[in-house]
């Protein structure tokens, strides 16, 4: 079977006729890419080296920067590339190890997401309990099978994969994601069953989870009078909008809307174009502790 994984090459046919704007998707992208990399990596350094920032929702920030810096630099250079090349192929191999990639790291941001949730439900709504509950043990170990159970998960489903069948090898995507599945000659049950229970588990729960502690920070606060409603609904925020753009972003890619592909490419290119530095500005800005330090850092830069 590796041999035949190997020797197969997928055509992206999600493409759509470029001409003389490749030049400019390119650039756009370049620079995109660029900046997502510097400002990701410039957020986790600074949440390294502040002791102040050593608190669990800043750890759970830095991993879920340090998802996205290897997301991009695992898609965007074949990305890239590909604006350049008249056929845009790959091997099988590398589709599914994209395959792989992408499920994992958005199904190890659910997990954060959740575990920032949780975070920041014990702080606003326990807060004597802070302490004992979030021990850096407890978040050593939410760190671990954050991205353990996504990667355990996915390996079994790529398992399943390869050894389905493939009768077709135009993939009307620009990149490797469950558009894979109509490539095949025929549906798999096991797959189907456990594709069910990969995006309950790894999806929908955690995003259930989400809106319950939320639902509940929202509840509790507001009791407790406009002063802790406020403080709440500030500190809260940045997770919801980071929660809404990225649940929004997965509906899209399981429901894959059969749009022409003109739109269909021109959507797809918005998720790389946005989503990479949603994280980051977000994050970079909205959260006071984490906008000091940058803009000291900034400063000291232009005094140098």
């Amino acid at each position: 079977m590796d041999d035949e994984l190997n020797a197969t090459y997928i055509t992206l046919g999600g493409y759509v006729e470029m001409g003389k704007y490749r030049y400019l998707y390119f650039c756009i992208m370049f620079t995109v890419y660029i900046l997502t990399i510097c400002f990701n990596c410039t957020i986790v350094y600074l949440i390294s080296i502040h002791r102040n920032l050593h608190e669990p929702m800043y750890i759970f920030i830095a991993a879920l920067l340090l998802n996205s810096i290897i997301y991009n630099t695992a898609m965007y250079p074949k990305l890239l590339s590909d604006f350049f090349s008249e056929k845009q192929i790959l091997s099988y191999s590398a589709c599914i190890f994209q395959f792989f990639v992408y499920y994992t790291l958005s199904a190890s941001d659910f997990f954060l997401l959740s575990a920032m949730s949780y975070d920041r439900y014990v702080a606003i709504c326990k807060p004597l309990q802070y302490p004992t509950i979030m021990r850096k043990c407890t978040v050593s170990s939410i760190l671990v099978l954050a991205w353990f159970i996504p990667a355990s998960e996915m390996a079994v489903q790529i398992t399943l994969v390869t050894n389905s069948k493939l009768c077709y090898f135009t993939l009307r995507a620009i990149f490797c994601n469950n558009s894979l599945y109509n490539l095949f000659c025929e549906s798999s049950r096991a797959l189907s069953i456990f594709d069910v229970f990969a995006l309950l588990n790894m999806a929908l729960f955690p995003l259930l989870f989400i809106l319950f502690t939320y639902t509940r920070i929202l509840i509790i606060s507001f009791q407790s009078g406009s002063n802790v409603w406020k403080k709440a609904a500030q500190t809260c925020l940045p997770h919801l909008i980071v929660l809404i753009c990225f649940s929004s972003l997965c509906a899209y890619d399981v429901i894959i809307i059969h749009l022409g592909s003109d739109l269909h490419f021109i959507m797809t290119l918005q998720a790389f174009f946005y989503y990479p530095l949603l994280y980051p500005v977000i994050y970079g800005l909205k959260m006071k502790e984490i906008s000091k330090h940058l803009k000291k850092l900034f400063c000291q830069a232009k005094v140098m």
